[in-house]
């Protein structure tokens, strides 16, 4: 049983859908216990056969009411392993998972949680306590669990994220640039992901576009937010409206990244970073701020480019570097499928946790 926050169209989300197509059916049985869940990746979950329990929103995490709802679920399913990423995926699975007896208890750490307070470090701390294993998804993140959270190294376990890519890459019909007013000869940097500007710095890409000054430069932004409304204003002030293209929320990503050069991803923190190995399975090079489980997932130099945090001016470096050296860029998008295959692929994420959730569960039953 898999307990995480909101099913929308996060990272968190997408991964589980890869894990219910591809697990072993025969072997194990999966539910996902969610606060909210709405949209297509719930509707795919489900088509998977998948069933959705829906407790409600975390005002705080000591609303007895949301652990009573798990606690039901948990009594119905008797679960043998109960799985939580992200925080509040982590307080019900290591609180009603103990409460409830359930026989393998694992966290997962999902983000970068550089600038978590203290409080919540105690209380991740104390709910590991609880567990069999805390899952850090990217080096960056096992480094922190046991070094700033304090968890025991022995407790915690490396398992990188992956992409699906035996369904990803397979989509994406004939989508051409003219659908969606661009040319063959703009040079297309993208980018995917949800738009919250504190968290994923899209504003920095258009000050580079803005920087750069060369109007065949466009931005292509495939993701919805609240943000989405200043990354249009903040265009339209620096006078490169027409270098912006915003087209929403994209189900079918692998269209859209078949039309780009190269992709670029700004973020101020970030856990592993999905996206990036999307566009690496498309052989795109990748621009990526140097936080987090990036600094993990793009080889500098090999695979892409590392920027710092907030620096416009390195991602315009970075674009006009990629756009006058072809070679270069083929090159890093090259090196970069050929690094997700080997490390970021839906089969070995699958069969690495299915392996694990047997281990634990042999170690915990005997």
């Amino acid at each position: 049983m898999h307990c995480i926050e909101t099913i929308s169209s996060g990272g968190v989300e997408v991964l589980r859908l890869g894990f219910a197509r591809h697990y072993n059916k025969d072997r194990f049985d999966l539910r996902i216990v969610c606060t909210n869940a709405k949209g297509p990746i719930k509707s795919a979950l489900e088509k998977e056969g998948i069933q959705v329990y829906q407790v409600g929103s975390f005002k705080s995490p000591f609303e007895i009411g949301k652990y009573r709802k798990v606690l039901t679920v948990i009594k119905e399913y008797s679960p043998d392993i109960i799985h939580g990423a992200v925080f509040e995926g982590m307080c019900m699975a290591s609180i009603c998972g103990f409460l409830g007896k359930v026989p393998v208890i694992i966290l997962e750490e999902t983000s970068d949680p550089q600038i978590r307070s203290l409080k919540a470090i105690w209380l991740q701390r104390q709910l590991a306590k609880l567990a069999d294993l805390v899952i850090g998804i990217s080096p960056s993140v096992t480094q922190y669990l046991i070094k700033k959270a304090r968890i025991p190294a022995d407790k915690v376990y490396l398992l990188n994220n992956a992409v699906d890519n035996q369904n990803f890459i397979s989509k994406g019909g004939n989508f051409k640039r003219e659908d969606i007013g661009l040319s063959g000869s703009d040079y297309i940097l993208g980018s995917v992901g949800r738009v919250h500007d504190h968290v994923k710095k899209y504003s920095d890409i258009i000050k580079a576009i803005k920087i750069l000054n060369y109007s065949h430069i466009k931005f292509l932004l495939i993701g919805d937010g609240p943000d989405l409304v200043y990354l249009k204003g903040l265009a339209l002030e620096l006078g490169i409206e027409k270098q912006f293209i915003s087209l929403g929320f994209k189900e079918d990503t692998a269209t859209y990244y078949k039309l780009m050069d190269c992709f670029c991803i700004p973020s101020a923190q970030e856990g592993f970073g999905l996206v990036a190995v999307e566009a690496m399975f498309h052989q795109l090079p990748v621009i990526a701020t140097a936080v987090g489980g990036l600094k993990d997932v793009v080889q500098n130099e090999v695979t892409g480019i590392l920027v710092p945090p907030s620096d416009p001016q390195s991602i315009a470096n970075s674009i006009n570097f990629l756009f006058n050296n072809p070679e270069s860029s083929l090159n890093m998008g090259k090196e970069g499928y050929l690094r997700a295959l080997k490390l970021y692929g839906i089969g070995t994420y699958t069969s690495s946790l299915e392996k694990l959730y047997l281990t634990l569960l042999t170690k915990n039953v005997n």
